[in-house]
């Protein structure tokens, strides 16, 4: 059982940064491989980033690559992405989502966070 709560979100201009948090609970954070995606109103969730259980490997969707950078801190249960270079298409409720071994092997995450709004004006 994980508890994924996000952070970090907000109304910015086009072109500036934010940084988003996902903390969460429990003692088995290194465990889980993180991802963070993103849903945009009236479409499905996509995929946007995720990071390997040691923060060695990394991938991203093409729509952010370049500009968004996952990491995370286990010693803290927490899971960041940097966003820069932010565009009004940026704009989508981002969620926090963990995945165990059998999960990430099946392409399924099993605990997601509730959001965080991000809004880019142009």
């Amino acid at each position: 059982q994980v508890q994924l709560v996000e952070s970090g979100g907000g109304l910015v201009q086009a072109g500036v940064s934010l940084r988003l948090s996902c903390t969460a609970s429990g003692r088995t954070f290194s465990n889980y491989f993180m991802g963070w995606f993103r849903q945009f109103p009236g479409k499905e969730r996509e995929f946007v980033a995720r990071i390997n259980r040691n923060g060695v490997i990394t991938s991203y969707a093409d729509s952010v690559k370049g500009r968004f950078t996952i990491s995370r801190d286990n010693a803290k249960n927490t899971v960041h992405l940097q966003m820069n270079s932010l565009k009004p298409e940026d704009t989508a409720v981002y969620y926090c989502a963990a995945a165990d071994l059998l999960g990430i092997s099946r392409g399924k995450y099993d605990y997601w966070g509730q959001g965080t709004q991000v809004t880019v004006s142009s």
